[in-house]
């Protein structure tokens, strides 16, 4: 191994075994049992969604050995062991997992596909969009990202392996770069006794340095957006405890947008000897492969001291076209540190040289000046190293961070030209990677007060189960790590759609900048360029005028100025997109009372309903679907009219719904803009569809998939009440506001939660898609048979809006639970999942949807809060002034009957 440690001083870990460098006669510590972190008041079993229980990690803690519990580390998060194995090996979904009928179904798609894969992938050279035969493979390995939103992020995993970059806007690298660790280093008495990559890994590079971590002895506690990592280091006495910082801060528009993280590592010694300790960060310049192997790459250090606080580190550059960039490692100089460097080295070497130069002295050797730049296809890494003093039964605090400053992007087509928003505050020269470390590390303390601040009223409600709130906050790592864009938009470049009502988004995207995934300006574009359709073959425009966009477009073509990347089907015949528009706009003026971003997007709700009225085909109030999968379930059909004399409607229960709520959210708009014309319009249409949908859909205990006469029409689909749940997030649904009978609502989810959830798995996995009344998943489709994990969250906010609040806990829980801790899917929540063997697209936006959670219990509470004579309390994190506290498990302490 090349330690410099004679065989006889070193000890090996229990059951992996790797060699450590740990003298015997240093006070060792006995391997221990799992340390219960429950507090007895709050030892409740786990089947209850209510109560806390500090640390909730099922088997993911079961192989910890150790008794160190780590530097104020939270009770709350997602916490797992360095040494734990998830037993279950999912795959990507394929056409091997397509049951034959649907394959033949199918089959005219497929082969359109591939000819569509192979142009995009062998003549264009690009990425697709959706790329089915590359799938991202499973790697359960990832943590928390670092970095702010929009700046690009890089994935720490919870193993502390740098496994996942997307520094390029939307483009993702999923490769572990060994070389990116840190080293720990210990001398007593001016001599080092013991020396480690704090790393479990036993990679065949620098093999001079010391892998093979016990991971027994360490654990991993995610809360987004912070990470603690503890390490209990045999035979030391010592325990070093790494929290992770990014900035992620509510309404925050400056330090949220940093492409930045911040490393605190916390040193404790229980020992009674004191201790020089020296923790060394190592980097690569690049990843290793693809635009490192032109060579060019260089290093050097820099040191920038301001307004008394000095930073010290080193400088990655990488200069290669079309996005270069800059990376700095870098450390906080105190008065109690020494921060020293080595400019450059070899990363596929074995690495004795650096490993020789932290062993003699717990410090790097710091050569002056640039690195040579690297040669074609060799690489070049660096490395910074922090030393300080530990005293006896004391603590010390070493600080690291990691910036990248790639100020200019330019997408895949290399067209237009953008700068990044944090740019506006750091310039966009290239050069603002010291500025930005020194800023990250002077202000750390500040962000943490903050993220406290937020996070603290959700994680001290004791009525909230410990899954929720690690599942609330972690889900939240798409927001920087989703592909998310936010550039700054130059006067010269503003859209050419800011006039007439629309110029008041003027000012907004200047101060603001522009913010992908979508905007609703993409709306009133259009662009009429014909291509084929994977699933039908017909031809049809890229990008209808007043119809809302599938996506903002190709990170690996040119997004705004070509939407619509989306090519299975034309999804301006969909029929649930422009409703959701509609639905979120009145949703987000409820929220926050914004009556000027009401105004600016009322022409465009009242273009996209336009749009939407021509599939009312029979003036019955409600719209019809066209007999293929004509919306967000891209592979579940509603069914075709059967061969009847007199042509039938065809409505379904999701699609007709969210019209019907979309009709009334309408009402409501036209009232606050005084549009009684267009009020009376959409209360027509609402009264009339409001009486089709009941007739044609209601079977008595819940609405059936569609009206068509097919076996699969009376399919129980877990998503039929999406349009009440929008309702009731909107402040509507009820009393004169009523669009769906709420006894209705009621029996329907009461229906989902027996068949879709209990009859499911064991009621372990969430509400599978869809569920045939005799209590057999339907597999009619690809899709509904699946768990839409997103769609799971909206279903869980939906009964706790409807009082079934026991139901919502049980029915999210089993997707948190398969998701978070049996599939080993954390930080990259897919789509969907079927019972077993498989799941589908990986970090996926709408998990998210656990925030309508969150919401439905604060209005929960805020209604009785304003109900009279009640008692002022606090509760679900609101803020506001509440009766009595009644979470997830008191408001219902036993399971209702299902029917």
């Amino acid at each position: 191994m090349g330690t410099g440690v004679p065989a006889s001083e070193q000890t090996r870990c229990a059951k992996r075994d790797p060699q450590v460098y740990c003298p015997e006669n240093a006070g060792g510590t006995e391997a221990g049992q799992v340390t219960d972190l429950q507090s007895p008041e709050d030892n409740r079993p786990q089947s209850e969604p209510g109560g806390s229980s500090p640390e909730d990690s099922g088997q993911l803690m079961a192989s910890y050995e150790g008794k160190a519990k780590g530097y104020q580390v939270p009770p709350f998060g997602w916490r797992i062991c360095l040494a734990h194995e998830f037993a279950e090996k999912r795959k990507p979904f394929n056409a091997n997992n397509v049951s034959l009928s649907n394959l033949i179904k199918h089959l005219g798609m497929g082969l359109r596909y591939l000819q569509w894969w192979y142009r995009k992938t062998q003549v264009e050279k690009k990425t697709p969009f959706i790329d089915l035969i590359n799938c991202v493979p499973l790697r359960q390995i990832y943590g928390c990202p670092l970095g702010g939103i929009g700046g690009g992020t890089i994935t720490r995993g919870w193993r502390g392996q740098f496994c996942r970059w997307q520094l390029n806007p939307g483009m993702y690298q999923h490769r572990t770069v060994i070389a990116d660790q840190f080293t720990v280093c210990l001398r007593r008495e001016g001599k080092t006794v013991y020396q480690q990559v704090l790393s479990v890994e036993r990679p065949s590079v620098l093999r001079s340095w010391n892998w093979g971590l016990c991971g027994y002895f360490a654990f991993y506690h995610a809360l987004y957006p912070r990470a603690w990592t503890v390490y209990q280091l045999p035979g030391q006495n010592v325990t070093l405890t790494c929290r992770q910082i990014t900035p992620i801060l509510p309404h925050d528009y400056q330090d949220s947008s940093l492409p930045v993280g911040v490393f605190v590592w916390d040193v404790e010694n229980e020992g009674d000897e004191a201790l020089d300790v020296s923790i060394m960060f190592s980097m690569r310049n690049g990843l290793g492969v693809g635009d490192d192997a032109p060579g060019g790459l260089w290093n050097e250090p820099f040191c920038l001291e301001r307004d008394g606080e000095t930073v010290q580190g080193l400088l990655l550059h990488h200069p290669t076209p079309p996005n270069p960039y800059t990376m700095a490692v870098a450390a906080r100089l105190t008065a109690d540190t020494t921060v020293t460097h080595i400019t450059a080295f070899d990363p596929d070497s074995t690495g004795q040289q650096v490993w020789q130069d932290l062993l003699q002295d717990g410090q790097l050797d710091s050569p002056a000046g640039q690195s040579t730049p690297s040669q074609k296809g060799v690489g070049i890494a660096g490395a910074v190293c922090v030393t300080g003093k530990l005293p006896p039964r004391g603590q010390c605090r070493l600080e690291f961070s990691l910036a990248w400053d790639m100020p200019r992007i330019m997408f895949g087509a290399k067209g237009q030209v953008y700068y990044r928003r944090y740019t506006r505050f750091f310039g966009r020269d290239g050069n603002a990677a010291p500025a930005l470390s020194h800023y990250a590390l002077c202000r750390y303390i500040d962000w943490e007060e903050k993220i406290s601040a937020w996070q603290s009223p959700v994680l001290d409600d004791r009525s909230l189960p410990a899954w929720y709130k690690s599942a609330l906050f972690n889900e939240l790592y798409f927001l920087a790590d989703g592909g998310t864009v936010w550039l700054e938009v130059p006067e010269d470049s503003l859209p050419d759609e800011l006039v007439g009502n629309m110029c008041q988004l003027r000012p907004i995207l200047q101060e603001y900048g522009r913010f992908g995934y979508l905007e609703a300006l993409a709306t009133l574009r259009e662009d009429l360029t014909r291509r084929q359709y994977l699933m039908s073959g017909v031809m049809a425009p890229v990008k209808r005028r007043n119809v809302i966009p599938h996506d903002i477009g190709d990170p690996d073509d040119e997004p705004w100025l070509r939407v619509n990347a989306y090519v299975v089907h034309d999804t301006a015949d969909w029929k649930d997109l422009n409703l959701k528009f509609v639905l979120q706009v009145y949703r987000d003026y409820h929220l926050t009372g914004d009556q000027g971003f009401l105004r600016d997007m009322w022409p465009v709700c009242l273009a996209v309903m336009e749009s939407e009225m021509k599939f009312d085909k029979d003036q019955d109030g409600l719209i019809e679907n066209g007999g293929y999968a004509d919306q967000t379930y891209d592979g579940w059909i509603t069914t075709g009219p059967s061969l009847t004399p007199k042509p039938m409607s065809l409505i379904s229960a999701y699609c007709g719904g969210l019209w019907l709520a979309a009709v009334a959210v309408m009402v409501q708009m036209a009232v606050l803009c005084g549009a009684k014309d267009v009020q009376d319009k959409f209360s027509s249409i609402l009264r009339r569809g409001q009486e089709a949908y009941e007739r044609l859909l209601w079977n008595g205990r819940y609405y059936n998939y569609d009206c068509s006469p097919q076996p699969q029409s009376c399919s129980i689909m877990s998503d039929q009440c999406a349009g009440q749940w929008f309702l009731k997030a909107s402040g509507l649904g009820e009393g004169d506001t009523e669009v769906f009978p709420p006894q209705h609502v009621v029996c329907a989810l009461q229906t989902i939660f027996e068949f879709n959830v209990r009859a499911f798995a064991g009621g372990a996995m969430g509400a599978v898609n869809g569920m045939q009344p005799h209590g057999v998943p339907d597999r009619s489709s690809v899709q509904s048979d699946e768990v839409w994990v997103g769609v799971v969250y909206g279903l869980a906010a939906t009964m706790i809006q409807e009082g079934l609040t026991w139901e919502g806990f049980q029915t999210a829980e089993g997707c948190y639970r398969t998701v978070w801790e049996r599939l080993g899917l954390a930080f990259q929540t897919p789509e969907a999942y079927c019972q077993q063997r498989v799941f589908r697209s990986l970090a996926y936006m709408r998990p998210l949807s656990i925030w309508a959670m969150q919401l439905a219990l604060q209005q929960q509470q805020h209604k009785k809060a304003s109900k009279p004579g009640a008692q002022q309390g606090t509760g679900l994190g609101t803020g506001l002034s509440t009766g009595p506290n009644l979470g997830p498990k008191e408001a219902t302490a036993k399971p209702k009957e299902a029917l």
